[in-house]
């Protein structure tokens, strides 16, 4: 074609345009599709903005262009769709000179690309358009626009559009934002858009949330907010909690002090709705981590919901037959589940004190005597163990019953190990959060389901010592052939035993933690395995290893029974979750597809081939 004077390029001869009704051109490389229509030329990409389908195969009538693939239909002069799901079509300027058509390929767009895709986020959310969200996810972060922003965003949509407050949309959002520095490029495109497809899905059809407002006045006393929250809770007072949480954080208190009124309320009962409660609250805060303490309002507000209405586990059958746990736990407490005065003189006792476990401590947190545990732990407390300290060592062990599951159990019961294991991690975060004493019951309570779930590891799963799988092999290889394993059901095993081989063979931490978020992410992931993801990759981060002269590999001294464990506790969790990863793959990666096809038309592919 030949260029004219202007940014205009030669597109076609009018006469024939008009006798054929349309013509499908290049220009620059890129696919125009021309109308003549009512006595007007329009152009339009020729691709479909849904699926891709060429629309110089459509129909024309009555000013409206419809695809015939899906049937989309789209206002032809500016391009916008009837059919939000199918998005707008792009428009190119036309010009007719001396019966010739010319069309400008490239013009000015009407907003800059983070503003557009900004605004098609709100529509995916707002209609619950997967492949409306992946093209936003995937543009703004091509936009260069930063994680925290969509994030922010989707945010906010989801506690706005929950009515039923913070749920398994939002928590896959904060694991998301949580894995994002640990993740390739085109993950993290995937990490957003999973995050944002699952807050849409949950929020669809909810009813909104309509805020309780903070009080009037914000000189009432932290500790009296503190008690009313909790008595709030405890009565399931949602409207009232809301109004104390509100106000506590309108009032400019701490993170750290909002936070312990939250995780004491989140603790006053054990292990509050299968241990999801604790969780969507350590959740919430980690989120606020990433897009900040701005959103703390009404990200919080929509942890009432949860805990208001959680079931207790101090009603459960399991933690009163044959072992009365409730019972052992309140003598520690101070008379009830819901005290803290036991704790609180413990924790005096062990004050000035440095602890370090003793030996055998993490097989009595295996054990199956739960007197023994409780007193392990007490003990641990008398002589100066922190909350931190005691939260790490309790979700190593909690680790290690993923990681020695038996493949001979139910399938479902993964999930009572995976429970335990994400419980643990959250007390263990909200630990480094807040040092409320209140978080010694969640310390405990997750001590207490570790037992509870023993019978999953008769027998247990033999998990390699550091040299047995050492082979001299590639590590690249090694992550080859364990992305395979989620190719095939089954290898639960071999997926385990290949992370201790890679372990064994000096392999990049870092890079297994990309193979392991990319299997996952390919994957139609649901909440449970990326919360098992995510909480695996914390805990191997939060556990340095010790080196032979008892310090740190960067030389600190080890302080804590977080700072520095042996190699094999190390990797514990990250053989864990490659175990319960391979459990449950491979998936029908519905969400995979429609991503690959949102970057395609991102990227301006032909989709539709024929």
């Amino acid at each position: 074609m030949a260029t004219s004077d202007t940014d205009l390029v030669e597109a076609v001869d009018l006469d024939e345009l008009r006798a054929d009704g349309r013509a499908l051109v290049s220009a620059d490389g890129t696919a125009i599709a021309l109308f003549y229509h009512e006595g007007e030329v329009r152009a339009v990409d020729n691709r479909c903005p849904h699926m891709g389908f060429p629309l110089a195969e459509g129909t024309v009538d009555d000013g409206i262009l419809t695809c015939h693939w899906h049937h989309a239909r789209f206002e032809l002069s500016c391009g916008d769709t009837f059919d939000p799901w199918a998005d707008d079509v792009r428009t190119y300027p036309v010009e007719v000179r001396d019966g010739t058509v010319y069309v400008d390929p490239d013009p000015p767009r009407e907003k800059p690309p983070a503003e557009h895709w900004a605004e098609r986020l709100e529509t995916g959310l707002e209609e619950n358009l997967r492949l409306v969200t992946a093209k936003s996810t995937i543009g703004l972060l091509d936009a260069g626009v930063d994680f925290a922003e969509p994030t922010a965003a989707t945010l906010e949509f989801g506690t706005r559009y929950r009515e039923s407050g913070w749920g398994r949309g939002l928590t896959i959002l904060g694991c998301a934002a949580n894995l994002f520095d640990d993740l390739a490029a085109e993950d993290r495109k995937r990490a957003l858009y999973t995050g944002a497809r699952h807050v849409a899905s949950d929020c669809a059809d909810e009813s909104p949330h309509f805020d309780q407002p903070s009080f009037s006045t914000e000189a009432v006393a932290f500790d009296r907010l503190k008690s009313w929250f909790r008595d709030c809770i405890e009565v399931r007072d949602a409207d009232g909690a809301e109004r104390c949480l509100r106000t506590a954080v309108a009032a400019g208190h701490s993170e750290a002090e909002v936070a312990e009124i939250v995780f004491a309320a989140a603790t006053d009962h054990p292990y509050l709705s299968t241990g999801h409660v604790l969780d969507f609250a350590n959740t919430a805060f980690e989120t606020l981590d990433h897009v900040g303490w701005a959103f703390a309002g009404d990200a919080l507000a929509a942890l009432v919901e949860p805990l208001a209405t959680a079931a207790r586990s101090d009603e459960r059958s399991a933690w009163r037959q044959p072992v009365d746990l409730v019972a052992l736990l309140a003598d520690v407490y101070g008379g009830d589940v819901t005290e803290t005065s036991g704790l609180e003189a413990l924790a005096r006792e062990g004050e000035g004190q440095t602890w370090e476990p003793p030996a055998g401590f993490r097989e009595t947190l295996l054990s199956d005597d739960p007197e023994a545990i409780v007193d392990a732990l007490t003990g641990a407390i008398r002589e100066g163990a922190r909350t931190e300290a005691l939260a790490a060592a309790v979700a190593r062990a909690a680790a290690t019953r993923v990681a020695q599951f038996g493949v001979a159990n139910e399938f479902d019961d993964w999930n009572t190990v995976h429970h335990t294991f994400t419980y643990a991690n959250a007390v263990h975060g909200a630990t480094r959060r807040t040092d409320a004493v209140e978080l010694y019951r969640g310390v405990f309570d997750a001590a207490m389901n570790v037992y509870l779930d023993r019978f999953l590891n008769t027998p247990p799963t033999p998990i390699p010592d550091p040299g047995d799988e050492a082979s001299g092999r590639d590590p690249d290889r090694i992550r080859e052939d364990l992305l395979g394993t989620f190719d095939r059901e089954g290898a639960v095993n071999e997926a385990g035993r290949l992370v201790a081989e890679f372990f064994d063979c000096g392999g990049d931490p870092a890079a297994l933690k990309r193979t392991l978020g990319h299997g996952l992410l390919r994957e139609d992931a649901g909440f449970h395995t990326l919360q098992n993801v995510e909480a695996a990759f914390r805990q191997y981060d939060r556990a340095a290893p010790r080196a032979a002269n008892g310090r740190t590999d960067d030389g600190r001294e080890t302080a804590r029974a977080d700072d520095a464990v042996d190699e094999r506790t190390r990797r514990i969790p990250m053989i864990a979750t490659a175990r319960y990863v391979a459990a449950h793959t491979p998936t029908r990666r519905e969400a995979e597809q429609t991503f690959t096809i949102a970057a395609r038309l991102n990227r301006g592919e032909t989709i539709h081939e024929g």
